[in-house]
């Protein structure tokens, strides 16, 4: 009987976070990723996540059967805004001040190291033609390293995740850290199942050393 490879146990520090600010130093990693613009809770986004979900399970079919069986993880994404344009708001202050159909996102859906780019694309368009989900033919790979970073776990509803957010700068502010990245949101639980109160997100920043 063959073993699934489980990425949030190999790779426990990008799937754990404590409900305290912590620094950790994160690997280079692949990924699955679509991107959008928009409200999360708008059709647009869900149709995202379908696509990138097919892709990335018709991605471990042909693995299984490869012998190389994994267990598909956690949904992530990166948010970014117009920095120029509100380039006076901080990092608490932006998911109430932001309207969220600015907002961007890729979303990211991680693969292990034995997937290679050429499958992942070719599995993309196929599951965009036999499934007739059109939106896989933006599904794309991304290699992401980010290095150090300040992360926390938020427990509860996204609109209270200012809250978690302004610990995090603070933290930073401490530190005397400065952003290196775009915000990096871990989804420990199905937002699309769990009861809002219920919900265990990983908030991550990207971060350098402020002096110079």
């Amino acid at each position: 009987m063959s073993t699934k490879l489980d990425l949030t146990k190999q790779f426990r520090q990008a799937f754990t976070a404590g409900k305290k600010p912590e620094i950790v130093e994160l690997p280079e990693a692949n990924y699955l990723y679509i991107e959008g613009i928009g409200d999360p809770s708008g059709e647009a986004f869900s149709e995202n996540i379908q696509a990138l979900y097919s892709t990335a399970y018709g991605i471990k079919f042909i693995c299984k059967a490869n012998g190389n069986d994994f267990i598909v993880p956690k949904l992530e994404a990166l948010w970014s805004f117009d920095m120029t344009r509100y380039a006076d708001i901080t990092m608490a202050e932006a998911p109430l001040r932001i309207p969220r159909s600015e907002w961007n996102y890729r979303l990211l859906l991680r693969m292990p190291e034995f997937v290679e780019a050429e499958l992942a694309l070719k599995t993309a368009q196929t599951v965009a033609i036999s499934k007739k989900i059109s939106q896989a033919t933006r599904v794309g790979w991304f290699t992401l390293h980010e290095g150090k970073c300040v992360q926390l776990l938020h427990t509860g509803p996204f609109s209270t995740e200012p809250e978690s957010l302004a610990v995090l700068a603070a933290f930073m502010d401490d530190k005397k850290l400065a952003h290196n990245g775009l915000h990096h949101e871990v989804y420990l639980s199905d937002f699309r199942k769990t009861p809002p109160e219920k919900l265990r997100t990983i908030l991550r920043e990207p971060v350098k050393s402020s002096e110079s």
